[in-house]
């Protein structure tokens, strides 16, 4: 039987979502305690991957068990003893062929940027303090939607088969000394969002015109874009299923 995972987590302390050999990382904590709980070992299969220190508000994932589980126990048990920067939110059967990452529709995140010095966000938000012009962002972030190659932000040693990306979404917002950038897409590319956000702040601070995003998509070349942010300003926000994830 497959079951459904749905959590959020603080990514400060771990070296992004995947398990790795010499690194703690969210997958491994939430393996091993449902190890624990289940009597088995457990491998569990998440939407996507963040890095190091990218924060997740949803994330979901999938796992496999060959018994009945009492859902509303499992989670308040994980719960209990998984670390205080992971929570698990639900877990749900669904059908076997379900898959946490295949069958995602859509995913967003935001990239928080603090405009003021505040000691209580330096894990969770990029401190920046410059003016910046945010019609220009904008103005640049539109031009986001009319392309789908953006090999221009991918990270430069990737093993994908495409570039290609569909982004439906890209906007800042201003307010409460924070700027924050929202972007959807059908898929991202390892670093496109950092990446691109590091782009449309060198078009706030005025190196760059906001037309000049449309040379550096063109080029397909990582060097011509702007500088990759920080980490810990990074957040995956939502994960859009098919309504009919869950059986009834």
């Amino acid at each position: 039987m497959r079951y459904f995972l749905e959590l959020s987590y603080n990514g400060t302390s771990y070296h992004g979502w995947q398990r790795q050999p010499n690194a703690i990382s969210v997958q491994e904590v939430i393996e091993d305690s449902l190890s624990t709980l289940l009597r088995s070992s457990t491998t569990i299969t998440g939407a996507g991957r963040t890095d190091a220190g990218v924060h997740a508000r949803y994330m979901a994932a999938h796992f496999d068990h060959d018994k009945i589980i009492d859902t509303t126990q499992l989670v308040y048990k994980l719960n209990a003893i998984l670390p205080p920067d992971i929570a698990i939110s639900d877990i749900g059967l669904v059908d076997k062929e379900t898959h946490a990452r295949f069958d995602a529709i859509s995913r967003s995140y935001e990239y928080i940027i603090s405009l003021q010095k505040n000691p209580f966000r330096i894990h969770n938000a990029y401190y920046l303090k410059k003016n910046l012009d945010i019609d220009a962002m904008n103005q640049a972030a539109k031009l986001l939607l009319n392309y789908t190659n953006f090999k221009c932000f991918s990270k430069s040693k990737t093993d994908v088969k495409t570039y290609n990306c569909t982004i439906t979404k890209a906007i800042w917002e201003h307010k409460n000394g924070m700027l924050i950038f929202k972007i959807t897409a059908n898929r991202f590319l390892r670093n496109m969002v950092r990446a691109i956000v590091g782009t449309l702040i060198e078009i706030g601070e005025e190196k760059m015109a906001p037309d000049d995003l449309v040379m550096i998509i063109s080029s397909e070349n990582r060097e011509k874009a702007g500088y990759s942010v920080p980490a810990h300003g990074l957040y995956l926000t939502e994960i859009e299923y098919p309504n009919t994830i869950y059986l009834t």
